[in-house]
Parts: structure tokens; C-alpha cells; sequence
């Protein structure tokens, strides 16, 4: 028997919304009046009302809009909104007071000052009164590393942060790309580009002009990266535009990409344009209009209508820190395709020629050290595995094209033994690089008083994974052959830059 509070099962029920103690429906709890910088909303975001962090408000076509970072996502998805997509039923949450954290900080500094000098004093008591170690014979002289905190990505430690002055500086004499924590939180200001063929939503802020920022969509011309607010601007300047490549020297050809190099200095607007439209997807990064530090070495496609970019990396001139890569990109459009590896192993190609080793730029961005380890891991692989067996060498290289292969030539001894400086001179890799990588796949272990390099069932699933997708063409790798470049020499009075 139902009882008397449930009802019939063919009874009509009403359906109305949640009411308060009044009677009345949900209202809202603030109005659009009420939000600014800081503070938390409840915004829709894939089917769900998340929290999101309010960062920049601006009006626009009589509309307030707002730029916000949910929570818990990446940076990249941070967006405008409006306030159609805000839920003004929960509450607001108003930003933290962080007075009392930053004295704590203080105090901890302190502490920890306090704490390095004591422990300073007592390791110089310590060598005075010869209680020291005593070093082994032949190791006196080598540096050694701490595998567990190899600084790859190169983020800054606290307390590290430069500021906007010294960061400025550092660029003019040096040349560096990097950017300053403060500059990173910069809000995007471009909705969506259209650049050739392919519409591409932006991830961060570019300096644009500021009247471009007011358009929905921004015209970019693929080949002199000329940006227009209008598709009228650019449809005319694109009957009037003659060049269908990069201004620069074709380096490199195959029958899948070209390589084209560029100097900052000789081709100033192309190279800032450039550095305008990379800037929309990298955060790490800064840009100044200064780019006559800098080669820039671009990737290209070729159509019917010419070579079109699909990415570049940028190089100091004279890098003081032996960075072969100051900035590197490959376009939205182009990612997941293989084309990041490409560059990668170009950029070392280079330093080959050049007789040198290298390492990307620090910070890298997460997408960056991704690339950057899945190179590392195959170049690694594929020659540790070829040194350990030249059967496989043989096998699967007839061309001879193997690192392996010159290396086998080059020592004329064991092939089961090789150390980290070899490694290093054949892949142009730097050792710091090759111990986080050995370390990442856990290749490297200590055995009976000696390290050794262990290839498990793993790497070689890797290494027969790698070889299959050459094979069957699914991996395209460049040829060092068809490359057709001298490294540049410049004079001091070339290397002397400014404004």
C-alpha cells in the first residue's frame, strides 16, 4: 500500500524551481557591478559551473566582459566571458590576504640564512682543522653532478626573479629570450587570428597594437606575417604582396619540409612580425623589438602557392651559455605531427657542423620539455641500443646514417662500454641532458662500485617502436646530406647590439 504522502503513479506532478524560505525563486547574490580584479565566480565552463579567478575586466562593444582562469586548468584555456556564462546564485569569494604569509616568508628566510651560515662556519672549521675527505686519486678535478636535482627546465628558484630593469638589460648585452615571471601573467588580448588557410584561437598575450585587440578577428599574411584588422586590408595587400617564402637562405630541402635562415639584423620587420605571432603561444618567452641577436631558422612547407611556415627556432649570434636554441615553436595548426622533433634535431644538426654541444634555452615551456625528452629518449635509445648490438646497426640503418655507426669506428674497443663525454660528442647533447634523460628511463644504476647503463625490456620495446615508424614512414627524420650550410662568422662590430 503507498502511503498517504507519495503520490498516485498516474497523478500529474508540477514541476517548479527551488524556492527559498520566502516562497520566492533563487535570486542572485551580486551583480555585475559588484565583481573586479581578484576574486573568484562560479563561471560555465564543458557543462559545469566552475570556480574561475577574475584577472582582467574590459569593456567592449558596450558590454562588460571579463578574462578569468578556472581552477585547477591549464593557462592556455584562460578566456573572456561574459556575464550570460556566470552563475549569480553562488556566492562571490573575495581574494585572500596574504599580509601574514609574506612575514612568515620572511621569518623562514631568515631562519634558513641563519641556519646556511652555521653550517658554512662549521665546514670551514671542519678543512682548517683537517677533518675534510680526503679525494681519490684522478678525481680531485671532476665536478661532480647531483642526478636528483638536475635543473633541465631551468625554472627560476625563489628568490631568483629578476626585475623588468635588469631583465632588459641582460637581453641587450646578451640576447636572451627569456621572460620575467610578471610579464607571464599578462592577460591574452587576441580572440582569434586567421593566418592563411587555418583559424587559430591564441593562448597568451602578444604586444599587437592596441586597436587590434578591439577586432574579433585578426588577418595574418602566412608568408611576410603582416597582420591586418580587416579582411578587406588584407585581401588587398595580399594581391599586391610577391613573396612566397621566408627572406632568407634555403639551408635544407627534402621531399617534406624546407629550412630557410634568417638574420634579425638583416630582416628586422620580417623577424619581429615573427616574434609578435610566436609570442601568442609561448609563455616563457619575451619579446622585444630588438632581434639582431638572433638567427632565426624556419620551417617550412611547400603548396602550390608557395612555402608556408610551420615553425621556427631562434639562436644567439654569440650565446656566452652555449645555447643552440633561444626560442622554439611550432604553430598550433602544425602540432602532433611531428614537425617539434624536426626542429629539435635540426637545431642539433646545426651544432654538429658547428662542432659544439648545446641545450635549449631555460625556462622551457611544458610542451618544450616534452618535445625535448621524446628526442632525447629516442636519439639515446636508438644509439645505446645500435652501440650494444651492431647486428641491429646493420639492420636496420643500410644506409649507414646510424650515430652508432661512426661511433663503432671511432673506438676501436669495447662496444659495451662508452662514456657520458662520447655520448655527448656524437649527439651534440650536454651531459647535464644526457644524465636526466638516462635518469628519467631509469637506464642508469649503480653496480658493484661502478655505474652502468641497463637497456631493460622497456627499451628495447622503445627502440623496436622507433624503428617501426621509420619503416613504415610514419617518423620522418632529417638527412644530414642535404644540408647546405656554413656557420656564420660576424665581426665585433657586428655583435654590438642596442637600439
Amino acid at each position: 500500500m503507498l502511503t498517504p504522502s507519495s503520490p498516485a503513479s498516474d497523478a500529474a506532478i508540477k514541476i517548479e524551481a527551488e524556492s527559498n524560505s520566502n516562497g520566492d525563486e533563487l535570486t542572485a547574490l551580486y551583480t555585475v557591478d559588484d565583481i573586479f580584479i581578484g576574486c573568484k565566480i562560479y563561471a560555465s565552463k564543458d557543462g559545469d559551473f566552475r570556480l574561475a579567478e577574475i584577472l582582467q575586466i574590459h569593456t567592449k562593444k558596450g558590454k562588460k566582459v571579463f578574462y578569468v582562469h578556472f581552477q585547477d586548468y591549464n593557462k592556455r584555456l584562460d578566456e573572456w566571458i561574459g556575464s550570460d556564462r556566470i552563475n549569480f546564485s553562488k556566492a562571490l569569494i573575495l581574494p585572500e590576504l596574504k599580509v601574514e604569509k609574506e612575514e612568515k616568508k620572511e621569518k623562514k628566510s631568515k631562519l634558513k640564512n641563519s641556519k646556511n651560515n652555521s653550517k658554512n662556519d662549521k665546514l670551514k672549521q671542519g678543512k682548517v682543522s683537517g677533518t675534510a675527505t680526503p679525494s681519490t686519486p684522478g678525481q680531485g678535478n671532476t665536478e661532480m653532478l647531483d642526478l636528483d636535482n638536475l635543473n633541465v627546465q631551468g625554472l627560476k628558484r625563489p628568490g631568483e626573479e629578476v626585475s623588468r630593469e635588469d631583465e632588459i638589460k641582460k637581453l641587450r648585452t646578451s640576447g636572451s629570450m627569456t621572460q620575467n615571471h610578471l610579464e607571464v601573467s599578462r592577460v591574452r588580448n587576441l580572440d582569434r587570428i586567421i593566418l592563411g588557410e587555418h583559424i587559430i584561437e591564441p593562448w597568451y598575450f602578444s604586444p599587437y597594437p592596441v586597436e587590434l585587440t578591439e577586432e574579433d578577428d585578426i588577418y595574418i599574411c602566412d608568408f611576410t606575417l603582416s597582420y591586418f584588422g580587416s579582411r578587406k586590408q588584407f585581401e588587398r595587400f595580399r594581391k599586391k604582396c610577391s613573396l612566397r617564402h621566408p627572406p632568407g637562405n634555403e639551408i635544407y630541402r627534402d621531399s617534406r619540409v624546407s629550412f630557410w635562415e634568417i638574420d634579425g639584423r638583416k630582416q628586422r620587420t620580417w623577424c619581429r612580425n615573427l616574434c609578435l605571432l610566436s609570442k601568442l603561444f609561448l609563455d616563457h618567452k619575451t619579446l622585444y623589438y630588438d632581434v639582431d641577436p638572433f638567427l632565426f631558422y624556419v620551417m617550412t612547407v611547400k603548396s602550390s602557392e608557395g612555402h608556408h611556415i610551420v615553425g621556427y627556432f631562434s639562436k644567439e649570434k654569440e650565446s656566452a651559455d652555449g645555447y643552440n636554441v633561444a626560442c622554439i615553436l611550432t604553430l598550433p595548426c602544425y602540432q602532433k605531427k611531428g614537425y617539434g622533433k624536426l626542429l629539435i634535431q635540426f637545431s642539433y644538426m646545426l651544432s654538429y657542423v658547428e662542432n659544439k654541444v648545446g641545450s635549449p634555452e631555460k625556462p622551457l615551456s611544458d610542451l618544450g620539455l616534452l618535445s625535448y625528452r621524446a628526442f632525447w629518449t629516442d636519439t639515446l635509445v636508438k644509439l645505446l641500443v645500435e652501440r650494444n648490438s651492431p647486428h641491429l646497426m646493420l639492420k636496420n640503418n643500410p644506409k649507414g646514417n646510424s650515430i652508432a655507426s661512426s661511433s663503432s669506428t671511432a673506438s676501436k674497443g669495447n662496444n659495451n662500454e662508452i662514456t657520458i663525454d662520447e655520448i655527448s660528442s656524437m649527439t651534440c647533447m650536454t651531459t647535464t641532458d644526457i644524465l636526466h634523460t638516462l635518469t628519467t628511463l631509469q637506464m642508469l644504476r649503480y653496480y658493484k662500485g661502478q655505474h652502468i647503463i641497463v637497456l631493460t625490456e622497456k627499451i628495447m620495446d622503445l627502440y623496436e617502436k622507433l624503428v617501426k615508424k621509420i619503416k613504415e614512414k610514419k617518423k620522418h627524420e632529417l638527412e644530414p646530406s642535404r644540408l647546405q650550410w656554413t656557420p656564420p662568422s660576424f665581426t665585433a662590430s657586428q655583435l654590438r647590439f642596442g637600439w
